[in-house]
Order: C-alpha cells, then structure tokens, then sequence
C-alpha cells in the first residue's frame, strides 16, 4: 500500500505525473483521455490509491457507476480507508450510494469520511438526515418570503 506520504520513488513520481496530466485532460473535458491516462499510471504503480480514485471520478463523469464503485473500492481498500485519498474515495463513494438510493450505505461512508475531517462528508449527513433536510426547508421558505416582502 502506499500512502499520501509515501517516498517519492521513480515509480510514485512517475504515476503521480500521470495523475497530474488526467486530471488535467479531465478538466478539460476529455474524460476518454484521462481514463487512458491513470490507467496508464494504474498500470506503473498499481498500488498507488489516488490513481484509481481519479480514475473512478472520470468513469462516474461517464455515468460508467461500475466501473466507478470498482475503483473507488479498490482505492479504499488500498488506502485502509485512512489519509487524503480514504476521505475522498470515502466521499465519492458515499455520493454513488446516494445516487443509486443506497442511502444508509452513503451514510456510513460520509460518517467514516467526516472523521477523517471531511466537511463535505459533513454537510452530506446534514442532508441525509431527515429532521435536518425538514429544518432548513423551512428556513429556505421563511428567506424566500422574506425577500419577497411576505412576512
């Protein structure tokens, strides 16, 4: 496994080069490009858990969620869930699971993620619970008709 603070070998430097130029065609929206790319860098230093993180984002852009969750677990399993990369990968899967209506399991991971210090992870529980959700609908409405001059 290598972590976020791993020694900077040839390998590392290399894949993380790569993992620089996908993010960057990504960014640019050739998300065919940058799957090809961390692939690439996948295949340099396969256990390097931030590649297959950005990777599982380019597929989600691709609406690909298979291939997505088979990343996004691999990047967790080879992160122990810990560091920058757990959280992320936490979070993104956490969002997959919110999507296809796996809302317990996206809880899990949000919470797992937010105690790794995560505030997205945060917000996502503060929506994913119901008494908050209620709470700040309410709120919205009451700004709503306060701006509107409704009192």
């Amino acid at each position: 496994m290598i972590s976020d603070n791993e020694p900077q070998t040839p390998e590392v430097i290399q894949a993380k080069e790569l993992e620089m130029e996908g993010v960057k065609a990504a960014e640019s929206g050739d998300i065919d490009l940058a799957i090809g790319i961390f692939t690439r860098a996948i295949n340099i230093l396969p256990s390097l858990p931030s590649c297959y993180n950005n990777r599982a984002q380019a597929y989600r852009l691709q609406d690909n969620i298979e291939g997505a969750l088979a990343d996004v677990n691999r990047a967790i399993t080879l992160s122990n869930g810990l560091g920058r990369t757990g959280c992320q990968a936490l979070c993104q899967r956490g969002i997959i699971h919110r999507k296809e209506g796996r809302e317990d399991d996206a809880r899990e991971d949000f919470e797992a993620a937010y105690k790794l210090g995560s505030q997205f992870a945060k917000m996502q529980l503060v929506q994913l619970n119901p008494y908050a959700a209620l709470c700040n609908k309410m709120l919205h409405d009451v700004f709503v008709k306060l701006q509107s001059g409704e009192a």
